[in-house]
C-alpha cells in the first residue's frame, strides 16, 4: 500500500512538472525569477518530447507500482494519462510536435517580456 501512495505522489510531482513546462512562463510574468527554474525544466521537457526519451520519473513510478503489487504501463507518462483522452494511435506522431509546440509557444511569450521590460 505504501508503494502504490508514492507512486501516486510521483504522478502528481508528474503532472506537476508537466504542468510547469506547458505553462511555466505565466508564472514568470508574476515572478520574473522564476524564469531561471522554468527554462532549463522547459527545455529539458520539450527535449523529451522530441527526441522520444522516457522522463526519469516514470520509471521510477513503474518501479514503485510493480513494488506495490500493481502492473507497470508500457510508454511514457503523456502516453499513459494524457494518450487516452486524445487518440492513442495518432499520440506517436503527435508527441514531438507537442514539445516543438511548447518549445515555440514559451519562447514567443518569453520573447514578448523581454521586448515589455525594456520598453517596447
Amino acid at each position: 500500500m505504501r508503494y502504490r501512495a508514492l507512486a501516486d505522489v510521483v504522478v502528481v510531482v508528474h503532472f506537476g512538472f508537466v504542468l510547469f513546462v506547458v505553462a511555466g512562463v505565466l508564472t514568470v510574468v508574476w515572478k520574473p525569477w522564476l524564469a531561471w527554474l522554468h527554462v532549463p525544466c522547459m527545455l529539458y521537457g520539450a527535449a523529451i518530447e522530441v527526441v522520444d526519451k522516457t522522463c526519469p520519473l516514470t520509471p521510477l513510478e513503474n518501479r514503485l507500482r510493480r513494488a506495490g503489487g500493481s502492473r507497470e504501463y508500457d510508454g511514457s507518462f503523456l502516453q499513459q494519462y494524457v494518450a487516452r483522452a486524445v487518440h492513442p494511435a495518432l499520440w506517436k506522431r503527435v508527441e514531438p510536435w507537442l514539445g516543438a509546440l511548447v518549445l515555440v509557444g514559451n519562447v514567443a511569450v518569453y520573447g514578448y517580456l523581454v521586448i515589455r521590460l525594456r520598453g517596447g
